[in-house]
């Protein structure tokens, strides 16, 4: 069942952004989204939080700055998706910049796992000559046992990291993470690679301090950096607010206008895209997955060098690479997808069941957890959020690990925070899981292949008692209907050069329209006209992945864009959702 809501927005909020100049319809577009005042939307640099919130984050630049004057070698641990890769390009760029004698390592997935494990640390401590210092970005702030090995060999650890920490913290000779306990910092959602961007900021800052920039007249200039920053910020699904905004937006505007690091360059040249019209969907469903490809199927060393790469054609080359790394993906993704859901048929045709008004006494599932030995261990996150998109259920996909494991990757609904939920577990079944992390939305775990049907039992148990049966309704959430004068390209140019993302949703609205024609473009999308119900005036519009024809009638729910085609530039409606005419049931 899926139920359509409008989004509320406060009274207050609304009359404020109204009284300011906001249009009616971005006034309660924006309230919606939690914006009371106009300066809110303010994506200039004045608004970002002082890097002096973060705890530690003024011993770390100090500590930074010795081993630079030392010339200590350091070395950045890395994680191996696109927020981990960005971060460690950050790290390296910024702090060779500053003279320090830096690399970096990134653990395989495939061998390793996630993380400052031990065996990364042994890895780390063989490198000739070996590190002084390992600099963790993306990760380290639940590797209590690789600290401790670090410790024992006589590396020091410096953690950067946002994920939320565990009972126990590393004993890492210092740690910043805006969640850590104790630390003011307000934007608790800040990606990896801002975590890294500001302790730069910092390093920056104790540097001047100490002259270092005086023989050469000129500091490095960390703008350069914001087209990383805010391609990490976008892929990694954080809430885009406050801060996340302000380095998204500056990023954007850096790359549109045409600076950008070579690698982000050729990655948008191998994509067949126009780096001046980027937004974040070419960031977060473009150039995020064509990096991720590599840590999911080969090694994300190639997707960083990639970003560390300084002249055009080493750039073009490794981004060729990433390209067919992203198809075999794509590939090896749809025939795992076809096998999952062919899994799910029963367990699909019995949810259908559930759902319907005639059968709620029908006891419901809660939660879907799926094992195949001949899945692929990079692809089961991807198939656990199309899963997930297509049953509204937390869901779990396991595939072969190492030495009898099985590794899962899991993403949730609202209602239930999957991290939360895994610590229950393992608090009711100690040992049932072998390791796990992640956030609310987003976890990974590991556990013993044999012990699988033991651990699906108990999540299921933890799911149902954590949520309800109302949580298993899917909703989907719009602004509401646009009048025929709102509906313009003007709006649709506005909307597509603000940033949008999780936690600060891009405007879809709900109507009803008349289908006056539909042809197939492109062989798989469908190209409509829609006369809007009670209006003469006809839209274009699109359905993508879509060859069935509509009704005559449909309520619709879309999102206005803009469409180029022969030079011109149009507004499109694009599709979302329909329902047969009176099908929706608006809540």
């Amino acid at each position: 069942m899926t139920n359509i809501t409008i989004r509320k927005f406060p009274s207050p909020a609304y009359e404020t952004l109204s009284a300011h100049g906001l249009p009616p319809v971005l006034a309660r577009i924006f309230a919606a989204r939690g914006i009371e005042n106009p300066s809110q939307l303010d994506t200039t640099f004045s608004r970002m939080a002082s890097f002096q919130q973060l705890k530690n984050i003024r011993q770390i630049a100090v500590l930074l700055a010795d081993a630079i004057a030392a010339k200590k070698r350091l070395l950045v641990i890395a994680d191996y998706d696109t927020d981990g890769a960005t971060a460690c390009a950050v790290a390296l760029r910024a702090l060779r910049q500053f003279g320090a004698m830096v690399d970096y390592l990134v653990p395989n997935r495939f061998e390793y796992g996630y993380g400052l494990t031990p065996e990364i640390v042994q890895l780390a401590a063989n490198c000739n000559p070996p590190p002084a210092i390992l600099i963790t970005v993306d990760n380290g702030i639940a590797s209590v046992e690789g600290v401790a090995e670090a410790n024992r060999l006589g590396m020091q650890v410096f953690i950067t990291d946002h994920h939320l920490p565990g009972d126990q913290l590393p004993e890492a000779a210092v740690i910043v993470n805006p969640n850590q306990p104790g630390c003011d910092f307000p934007d608790k959602h800040i990606a990896g690679v801002g975590v890294i961007f500001y302790v730069m900021l910092a390093l920056r800052a104790e540097l001047r301090e100490r002259g270092s920039f005086i023989a050469t007249g000129k500091e490095p200039n960390l703008a350069n950096l914001l087209d990383l920053v805010a391609l990490g910020t976008v892929a990694d699904v954080v809430r885009l607010e406050g801060t996340n905004r302000i380095l998204v937006q500056q990023g954007l505007q850096r790359i549109r206008s045409g600076h950008c690091c070579a690698g982000i360059h050729a990655l948008f040249k191998m994509a067949g895209r126009d780096f001046s019209r980027v937004t974040t969907y070419e960031l977060g469903f473009i150039l995020a997955p064509r990096l991720n490809a590599a840590g999911r199927l080969d090694d994300m060393s190639l997707g960083i060098e990639c970003l560390l790469a300084e002249d055009e054609f080493r750039a073009l080359h490794l981004a060729s690479k990433l390209d067919e790394l992203n198809r075999q993906r794509r590939e090896i993704e749809a025939g795992m997808r076809d096998e999952a859901m062919s899994k799910l048929e029963g367990v699909i045709n019995t949810l259908d069941q559930i759902n319907a008004p005639t059968n709620n006494r029908v006891h419901p599932v809660y939660s879907l957890c799926l094992y195949d030995s001949d899945w692929h261990q990079g692809v089961v996150g991807l198939i656990a959020s199309r899963v997930k998109d297509r049953l509204h259920r937390p869901v779990i996909v396991f595939a072969q690990g190492n030495n009898g494991e099985i590794k899962g990757s899991g993403r949730s609904i609202p209602g239930l925070h999957l991290r939360d939920a895994l610590d229950l577990v393992t608090k009711r079944h100690p040992g049932l899981i072998v390791k796990f992390g992640g956030h609310a939305m987003a976890a990974g775990l590991t556990v013993h292949a044999q012990h699988f049907e033991q651990f699906r039992a108990v999540f299921e148990q933890v799911a149902q008692s954590l949520l309800t049966p109302v949580d298993l309704i899917q909703v989907i959430e719009t602004d509401g209907e646009l009048e025929e004068r709102d509906l313009t390209l003007e709006l649709a140019q506005y909307l597509t050069n603000q940033v949008w993302g999780q936690g600060f949703p891009e405007p879809s609205f709900n109507g009803r329209f008349r289908v006056e024609n539909q042809r197939i473009v492109g062989e798989k999308h469908l190209k409509l006209k829609l006369r809007k119900a009670g209006t003469s005036q006809i839209y274009d519009g699109i359905l993508f992945f879509h060859t069935e024809r509509l009704p005559a009638e449909i309520d619709a729910v879309y999102r206005v864009q803009l469409n180029e085609y022969n030079g011109s530039t149009r507004m499109q409606l694009l599709l979302e959702h329909w329902f047969g005419s009176g099908c929706a049931q608006y809540g």
